[in-house]
């Protein structure tokens, strides 16, 4: 049997032969966290989803704060994101990066019950813009930029509560961005004064989703914002109020869109 004195000589030897700190190392990955299959929790102070239909090969890494980055590669569709949980009208700021691919969003995505409401705050997307499958309700400026507001409806899908019928809330910028303040409460108020009642947060999340497609983000969030022009804040038009589709797409990307499970899946 070594001695105590052996046992710690061969410690502290280990140890300078060792090429990097283990604290650091440790801490590094409890901060990190790599994901394939779907699931929710918290990381870093910040509540997570990811939700993946399988197929091809997507990877979401919750990083440190409020950061995370998802690469895909010929999805079916996932959604993934950090946030809240429960999510509000509070205002929040992001940047990072994203590269849509053929067919992907970058957006304040959340739901609420009673009623059930799925949302989009839709930031950035690809070619294909989910507005094509809903009713136009009209637009409003915030943050520096036109947005439209649609309305689509979902009937027997999955949902938080299980298979329901819910309906779908939009707003999509006129000018894609990957960086700003979506000073959230404008766009809960522009949805009431179309009749587009929210009910109960659930969560809130800025999220990647991608559809049959490949690309990349690494988006980093926090709570609060700053006021300023163009494509990374600014002015707003409707009040805050309290917080509280059914076409499908005419001309989906690829596949039977309307065949999807509803969830945490593509918007349609």
């Amino acid at each position: 049997m070594l001695s105590h004195a052996a046992l710690l000589g061969l410690l502290a030897a280990g140890a300078a032969a060792f090429p990097f700190n283990v604290t650091e190392m440790t801490g590094d990955l409890v901060s990190r966290q790599s994901i394939s299959n779907s699931q929710t929790g918290t990381n870093n102070g910040y509540y997570y989803s990811f939700w993946n239909a399988g197929g091809g090969n997507v990877q979401y890494t919750n990083k440190a704060g409020g950061e995370y980055s998802v690469s895909w590669q010929n999805c079916n569709n996932f959604v993934g994101g950090k946030g809240w949980n429960p999510g509000s009208s509070h205002t929040i700021t992001y940047s990072g990066s994203f590269n849509a691919g053929s067919n992907g969003y970058l957006s304040l995505y959340g739901w609420t019950k009673s009623p059930l409401v799925e949302y989009y705050i839709l930031e950035n997307f690809g070619p294909y813009n989910p507005g094509s499958g809903g009713q136009h309700k009209g637009s409003f400026t915030s943050d520096g930029a036109t947005y439209d507001i649609y309305e689509s409806q979902r009937v027997n899908e999955p949902s938080i509560e299980g298979t329901s019928t819910f309906n779908q809330y939009w707003s999509i910028r006129s000018s894609k961005r990957t960086a700003g303040t979506i000073t959230i409460a404008n766009h809960f108020a522009a949805w009431a004064k179309q009749g587009m009642n929210l009910g109960a947060h659930d969560y809130q999340i800025l999220a990647t989703e991608g559809y049959q497609s490949s690309g990349s983000s690494d988006i980093t969030l926090s709570a609060g914002g700053s006021s300023g022009g163009g494509d990374n804040g600014g002015g707003s038009s409707p009040s805050p109020t309290t917080q509280p589709g059914t076409s499908e797409p005419t001309s989906p990307p690829s596949g039977n869109v309307s065949a999807l499970p509803r969830g945490l899946e593509f918007p349609f």
